[in-house]
């Protein structure tokens, strides 16, 4: 009894030393001397780092008080660090600590809905967001090889657009022009026209005041677009380096979408102020300054962001991420530096003139200098048929506008020219938060270019569109079944469309 006793303490104990030892085995004693850092200079956002020397570019670091940075500049015995967020409280000699993550902000299903800061934590009061998981804030342009053609369309819902500069899924149309022009419009207005179509939208709002980013959730609220919609909002008051970053925290959350296999639509608004702050890094960081003092990789800056823009082949999910940069010019020059850089860039412009708005044609496109480089491609095939030579009969109709002013004598062919020109621009009109559906525009447009509107008088435009289209709808439904299936209009059927409208026109 003595000797089973005696014999079941030993084992105890033998387990209980097994269970020390395997316990001590597990600790990592490895002592990592690389992992703190200390400040040795900080001054406008930036500071200057030692003592991180297995430091990565781009890294997040943390400061005393839950202050990040991150890591731009890598030299011999420092690194530049730019702060992001109130950096008052951020002194010399302060330690600081690598975090080993690539800068990185959180994506998933749950940032419907949310509107978020440039590191994606929320700042619309709704509490804390539940992440699928992280998301590197750069990363790598899909390759060419997982990419394929545009041919989708993007609905904008908005006329002149759909019908002369057309939109695909995975394309990046440019939106430019002054200040005030509708630029920001025309961007929402293409964010509402998704409701239903299952588009993920995403607006990035860069350097705006406040107030601004609150009126355009609540109108985004108001219209039920929010449900889809993530705003990611970095302030005009906030330092330059969250300004700088938002576009590409915008991206990463919009590859998330993408890479599942769904389609997504990323406005930057605007790319002028994103360019502005990351001068203004780069000279706090000594870089030398080039061209109208910005950096000599500024072109890389959008080149990287808007490159992650695609349409991905069927094999990498068959997901889409439409680009919208917005680019705002001086005095309508769109040869400066940052617009020539972007408009290199992406797949066409949509240029907005001051002249055009200040004279009530709005949105205000220049139909001339306004391009879409992916065109017909990207154009419901209905819609391609009855557009197809809109675009050269408005350019032609403003060059002859701008002699007929002169009040010169005009033959027949050239009055005919200026008057349907005329129609044609009334009827391109739209209000804001008018959407109008691609079967309505085709019949409008058709019926305009047919010239049964050459007669009606301009301010009757409106509603001659209108009841044309809801005559035509009533007395040829089948038209709107087919192109709503993605068909042409059949020979057939155009010429049934021509006597609906020469009946409707006698009743008008």
């Amino acid at each position: 009894m003595a000797y089973a006793a005696e014999h079941s303490a030993a084992r105890e104990g033998r387990s209980a030393l097994e269970s020390v030892r395997s316990t001590l085995d597990s600790i990592d004693n490895s002592i990592d001397i690389y992992q703190t850092g200390k400040v040795i200079s900080v001054s406008d956002g930036i500071c200057r780092v030692s003592g991180l020397a297995d430091v990565m570019a781009g890294e997040m670091l943390e400061f005393a008080g839950d202050i990040r940075g991150m890591v731009m500049d890598l030299e011999q015995d420092n690194v530049g660090v730019v702060l992001l967020g109130e950096f008052s409280s951020v002194r010399e000699d302060d330690i600081v600590r690598r975090t080993g993550h690539i800068i990185e902000v959180p994506v998933g299903e749950a940032m419907c809905g949310r509107v978020v800061d440039a590191l994606g934590r929320p700042v619309d009061g709704k509490g804390p967001i539940k992440n699928d998981g992280f998301r590197a804030v750069e990363s790598p342009a899909p390759s060419v090889l997982h990419r394929q053609g545009v041919t989708v369309p993007l609905q904008t819902g908005i006329k002149a657009i759909d019908a002369l500069v057309p939109i695909g899924r995975g394309q990046r149309e440019l939106i430019i022009g002054d200040r005030q022009t509708g630029k920001t419009a025309i961007a929402l207005d293409t964010i509402v026209n998704q409701k239903g179509k299952d588009v993920h939208c995403i607006y990035v709002a860069i350097g705006q005041k406040e107030s601004t980013v609150a009126n355009v959730v609540r109108k985004l609220t108001e219209l039920g677009a929010m449900d889809y919609t993530t705003v990611v909002c970095a302030s005009a008051a906030e330092p330059a380096p969250m300004l700088y970053i938002a576009p590409y925290a915008g991206a990463a959350i919009g590859e998330y979408f993408m890479y599942k296999g769904k389609d997504v639509l990323i406005v930057y608004d605007d790319l002028s102020k994103q360019a502005a702050a990351y001068r203004e890094i780069s000279l706090l960081l000594q870089r030398p300054p080039g061209r109208e003092a910005y950096p000599g990789d500024v072109f890389y800056l959008h080149s990287r962001l808007l490159e992650r823009a695609a349409r991905l082949d069927e094999a990498s999910g068959g997901g889409s991420m439409t680009a919208l940069p917005i680019i705002e010019t001086q005095a309508g020059d769109i040869s400066a530096y940052i617009p020539t850089n972007v408009i290199s860039i992406t797949d066409g412009q949509i240029f907005l003139e001051t002249g055009l708005f200040h004279s009530g044609t709005r949105p205000a496109i220049n139909v001339g200098l306004s391009v879409s480089r992916v065109g017909g491609a990207a154009q419901v095939p209905a819609m391609k048929q009855v557009a197809g030579r809109l675009r050269t009969d408005l350019a032609q109709y403003r060059e002859l506008a701008s002699f007929a002013q002169f009040g010169s004598e005009l033959d027949a062919s050239t009055q005919l020219t200026l008057r349907r020109g005329q129609h044609m621009t009334e009827l391109l009109k739209q209000d804001q938060f008018a959407a109008i559906s691609v079967e309505d525009q085709v019949i409008a447009i058709f019926a305009a270019n047919e010239g049964y509107a050459d007669d009606v008088a301009l301010p009757d435009m409106p509603r001659f569109e209108r009841e044309a289209v809801e005559h035509v709808k009533q007395a040829m439904p089948e038209l709107v079944d087919v192109i709503c299936e993605g068909k042409k209009i059949p020979g057939d059927m155009l010429e049934k469309l021509r006597s609906v409208l020469r009946g409707f026109k006698e009743s008008f």
